[in-house]
């Protein structure tokens, strides 16, 4: 699998953004990827070593409009910690 397709969007919200200071960072990343596949693509991509990879499988909510029922599609986040001293940098000016 490439990286790139391992790894879909960074989350930003205030709670990812507190653990910032702590070295961890968030992402959305495929369904079927893997802890290892998380923590390889984390590395290609940014250049960075990783320490510890928590996911978490969120699952899509029933929403409706009206008489008609749907899903909200299922996701899947990665808390990603970095070794000490490593950065990534587009989430700096957050």
């Amino acid at each position: 699998m490439d990286p790139r397709d391992v790894i879909i969007r960074p989350l930003v919200t205030e709670e990812s953004t507190r653990q910032m200071e702590e070295n961890k960072y968030t992402f959305e990343v495929a369904l079927k990827a893997t802890k290892t596949q998380v923590k390889r693509a984390v590395e290609q991509i940014f250049g960075v070593k990783v320490v510890k990879v928590n996911t978490s499988r969120i699952p899509g909510k029933v929403r409706r409009m009206g008489r008609f029922e749907g899903r909200r599609p299922e996701r899947k986040k990665a808390i990603v910690q970095l070794a000490e001293g490593d950065r990534i940098e587009i989430f700096e000016g957050l």
